[in-house]
């Protein structure tokens, strides 16, 4: 199976050379590399750029796209419209994959016939301290078992759903959406990707916390969940605001 790897940016001159490191020493090459910037104002085009020869020496195609778009989860959408793997793996640029994550997940679909996968992830708190958030599928559907920057996905799963652009939480709301479709997902107890809180997703005012209840909220009732996932939300908003 051939993989595209996807990294969405703006303005990431800091961590851009790291995400791109990692996909550049995958132990196997993707087929190719997408970048979807949103016309960065910084270097970050030119550091994607500085990389096209080493992409080229091992045999992937680094596809560089920078242009206006309407936030992240649309430029999300732009990459999968233009990748070609028959899996697809979306990293953002401040953070990164380990080494053997393209290989565990290329051999994760081809041996259980799987349309979605996701695995383990090394949490990086802004005190400096690490810890590890597992992954698990099963019957209780919580977030807090399901891991983004790890996930691959089937083309034909996204020729049926793309993020449908209404805030932070589209991601957790396409994961939902294919679980209640019935496609077969996998979780993989593996580190395969290092995350970076303090980002966007992380950065909660205590004037946002209530909003963002209302919305993770919203996405469990919406996907068929029962009106007790008002006590998952609190608690996973609380958590991240106190750590994040």
């Amino acid at each position: 199976m051939t993989v595209s790897i996807i990294t969405v940016c703006f303005n990431s001159e800091k961590t851009m050379k790291r995400a791109m490191e990692s996909v550049l020493s995958q132990t196997v090459a993707p087929l190719e590399y997408i970048i979807i910037d949103g016309l960065s104002t910084d270097k970050t085009v030119e550091i994607a750029e500085s990389f096209k020869e080493r992409f080229h020496e091992r045999g992937t195609e680094l596809r560089i796209f920078s242009e206006k778009d309407n936030g992240i989860y649309d430029a999300m959408n732009k990459g999968i419209d233009k990748a070609r793997g028959d899996i697809i793996g979306i990293i953002n640029s401040d953070d990164y994959y380990e080494k053997d994550a393209v290989e565990a997940m290329r051999d994760t679909f081809e041996h259980t016939g799987c349309d979605l996968a996701f695995a383990d992830i090394r949490m990086h708190m802004t005190n400096g301290r690490t810890f590890i958030k597992k992954a698990r599928v099963r019957n209780y559907t919580t977030s807090r078992d399901w891991n983004h920057p790890t996930q691959f996905v089937s083309r034909k799963v996204y020729e049926r759903f793309r993020f449908r652009c209404r805030d932070i939480s589209d991601d957790m709301d396409f994961y939902f959406r294919v679980k209640k479709a019935g496609y077969r997902i996998v979780a993989v107890n593996k580190v395969l990707a290092d995350f970076m809180m303090g980002g966007v997703s992380n950065r909660i005012p205590a004037r946002e916390i209530i909003p963002r209840i209302k919305r993770r909220y919203r996405i469990y009732r919406e996907n068929g969940f029962s009106r007790f996932y008002i006590f998952e939300c609190v608690a996973f908003e609380l958590i991240k605001f106190v750590f994040a």
